[in-house]
């Protein structure tokens, strides 16, 4: 089968490649880029352990082929952390005991940040709502609902001290 060359952006990094037209975003991630942040888990689109931002939308990476990511921006877990620092969605789902055995958590964190670069209603019946295509089998979502309005307030406040 013949390759088709493919280029995005991936965490703000151009990426040129030669892709066959059959793989999946979710495998070229972890494969040709090394981003094992995003997990290959279900292929089912069920479980949205493969969560990514295309273009500034959620999208599971594994209902995705890689070549149409092309002309896209991407992000993924790893494009977060800005200077080695961990995003406030991060260190909230660390601070609000967001995560257990911590296999859900990138795709859950990719999730909540586009609801909060969306700028939607943060109350917890919206967040949950939010998250019906993210499967977590160990919190419960208690820590994760708490994680996403505590980043939201993290967040508010580091834009109230730049102005």
């Amino acid at each position: 089968m013949s390759k088709v060359k493919t280029s995005f952006r991936v965490n703000g990094k151009p990426v040129d490649l030669e892709l066959e037209p059959k793989r999946l975003l979710v495998s070229v991630l972890r494969e040709d880029l090394g981003l094992t942040g995003t997990h290959h888990a279900c292929d089912t689109t069920n479980c949205g352990a493969c969560t990514v931002l295309v273009d500034g939308k959620a999208i599971k990476s594994c209902t995705m082929l890689g070549v149409q990511a092309n002309g896209k921006e991407i992000l993924t877990i790893e494009g977060l952390p800005k200077q080695g620092d961990m995003h406030p969605l991060q260190k909230a789902f660390i601070d609000k005991q967001g995560l257990q055995c911590g296999f859900c958590t990138p795709g859950m964190i990719m999730t909540c940040y586009w609801m909060l670069t969306e700028g939607k209603d943060l109350s917890d019946e919206e967040i949950k709502r939010m998250l019906h295509g993210n499967i977590c089998r160990c919190t419960g979502y208690k820590g994760i609902v708490e994680a996403v309005k505590y980043a939201k307030e993290m967040l508010d406040k580091q834009e109230e001290a730049k102005q």
